[in-house]
């Protein structure tokens, strides 16, 4: 642990300036530049919106913030585990010339993907804005929810990136299960509404990302309390993760470079 904190504060500040010099890359080579990280979960709500109430017929509460939550949660937790993949492949150039710990690579997709999870919960609030909807202290709970999505995304992370190393196709593999996943994470729909029974209660304890985004629509939405139960196990459980997955990095990362 004691390593893990020095290395963190020794190389924090390089995470920061390659997640900025990655994300002043991205508005370069782009027409609409920085307005593209608007526009992307933009117009995925639109799509989800006309399917779930023209097709379906379905609809919530506040439904526009309410798939918008979802969509920008669901997006960082997936982008940085699928790229953690192959991160220390993509970053070859790096790791075999200086010593990294690997998972700072980690921290630079998280804070890129971050950053554009904050501008998007910027749209949220927008939104929620144009509905009158009614704000509480309930508000608050979004710190430990959120600190929650971040553990469970590092921890899961760390432990991809590893196997990321050795599996060729782990990276495939990891792509099918979070399309299974983002179905089963209540995305553009309530699970407790939509999923009957023991059945909903069931994914809402199994399944971290439905657990986080639930908890953050009762929370800004309707002014209700998440579970928090499920909240703080999986708060822990985010904990381990990361811990397991850190200490993997550690007593692996020298054999990464012969494997790349």
């Amino acid at each position: 642990m004691n390593r893990f904190i020095k290395d963190t504060r020794k190389y924090w500040l390089y995470a920061k300036y390659a997640a900025k010099s990655e994300l002043k890359s991205e508005v370069a080579s782009s027409h609409l530049n920085w307005l593209w990280w608007i526009l992307d979960p933009l117009l995925f709500m639109l799509i989800y919106s006309f399917v779930s109430i023209v097709v379906f017929g379905k609809s919530e509460q506040y439904f526009a913030a309410f798939v918008f939550i979802g969509i920008t949660c669901w997006d960082f937790f997936s982008r940085t585990v699928k790229q953690s993949v192959k991160l220390v492949s993509g970053n070859s150039s790096v790791v075999t010339k200086i010593y990294l710990p690997k998972y700072i690579l980690i921290y630079i997709q998280m804070l890129i993907n971050g950053f554009k999870m904050l501008i998007s919960f910027c749209l949220v609030l927008g939104i929620m804005v144009l509905y009158r909807v009614p704000v509480s202290f309930r508000l608050l709970y979004m710190i430990p929810l959120f600190l929650t999505l971040f553990l469970v995304t590092f921890g899961i992370s760390a432990i991809m990136l590893h196997g990321g190393v050795f599996i060729e196709d782990l990276y495939n593999v990891v792509n099918a299960l979070l399309r299974f996943v983002f179905y089963m994470s209540g995305i553009f729909y309530s699970i407790p509404k939509r999923v009957p029974g023991i059945y909903g209660r069931l994914l809402l304890k199994v399944n971290p990302v439905a657990m986080v985004i639930n908890g953050l629509r009762d929370a800004m939405l309707y002014s209700s309390i998440p579970d928090l139960k499920a909240l703080f196990l999986w708060m822990a459980g985010g904990l381990f993760l990361s811990v397991l997955g850190v200490t993997i990095i550690y007593k692996s990362e020298n054999t990464y470079v012969k494997v790349i």
